[in-house]
């Protein structure tokens, strides 16, 4: 009896150890620095972080903010559409300052104070970079100074023109000797079946690689196209900005006095 009970105690102890809510707030942060890797952090990332996770990983006193917030942001996000690991174009407006980054499928605005509106996958691409640049602790990427984007006459075609190269030579080698071997065939008497036989796979084996490379320059073709399409849509060959884009997107010597405004009430209904 006294075995059983002393196990339960232990048990008891071990399981308040364990519950996440006894932990405290340096403790919770520990375990979500080592759970996260945070140079790498990414939407799918912050959508399984708890709240309670977030609040011991963000700490809001020593957050930053203002100019020095969209300096960051800005820097943080132009890298990563360099990178290719987000399509959007990004731009920095006045009145008030902010970053304005959108794409075909949606945008994300950002002011200096954190807040961020938008919609699609550009806003939940640019989330994790808010998060990221308000802490004193993350390493912001120097500001690319090369074109974030290509311009769509500069799409090329493809990138394995090499490798389509050399599979075309081995398909023709294969396809040549094959017809040498089936017109052996027809004079080799008793060893014709086999080198028909042969020249029957090397036939067939040249005409799939043929049509291998056929379907994979297309391919190339088609996503090369859908690409300038994309680039298109943002205005990198007219200047026009997507029909979608509200007026917070869009460079409004209005909005100040708008936002000044709003503020302005807030404070009178305080």
């Amino acid at each position: 009896m006294v075995d059983s009970s002393e196990e339960l105690q232990a048990d008891d102890e071990t399981g308040s150890e364990d519950d996440p809510e006894e932990l405290t707030t340096e403790q919770l942060r520990r375990q979500v620095e080592e759970q996260y890797d945070f140079e790498n952090f990414g939407p799918s990332d912050m959508a399984a972080m708890s709240p309670d996770e977030w609040e011991a990983a963000f700490d809001p006193e020593t957050w930053i903010t203002g100019e020095a917030l969209l300096d960051r942001i800005e820097a943080d996000v132009k890298t990563r559409v360099l990178r290719r690991d987000v399509f959007a174009r990004v731009e920095r407006l006045s009145n008030p300052d902010r970053i304005v980054a959108y794409s075909d499928e949606g945008y994300a605005v950002v002011y200096g104070d954190g807040s961020i509106e938008g919609m699609g996958t550009v806003l939940r691409d640019v989330k994790p970079s808010v998060a990221l640049c308000s802490m004193k602790e993350y390493d912001v990427p120097e500001m690319p100074e090369t074109d974030l984007l290509p311009s769509p006459m500069d799409v090329p075609e493809g990138s394995g023109e090499f490798g389509n190269l050399m599979v075309q030579v081995i398909a023709g080698a294969l396809f040549l000797s094959g017809v040498v071997l089936a017109g052996a065939a027809l004079v080799a008497g008793d060893i014709g079946v086999i080198a028909g036989t042969v020249g029957l796979l090397f036939l067939v084996s040249g005409g799939v690689l043929f049509f291998t490379v056929a379907n994979a320059r297309l391919s190339d073709r088609f996503r090369a196209e859908e690409y300038r399409n994309r680039l298109r849509a943002v205005g990198l060959e007219d200047g026009d900005r997507p029909e979608f884009l509200p007026e917070s997107a869009r460079e409004n010597p209005e909005l100040e006095d708008d936002r000044g405004a709003e503020q302005t009430d807030e404070r009178a209904d305080a």
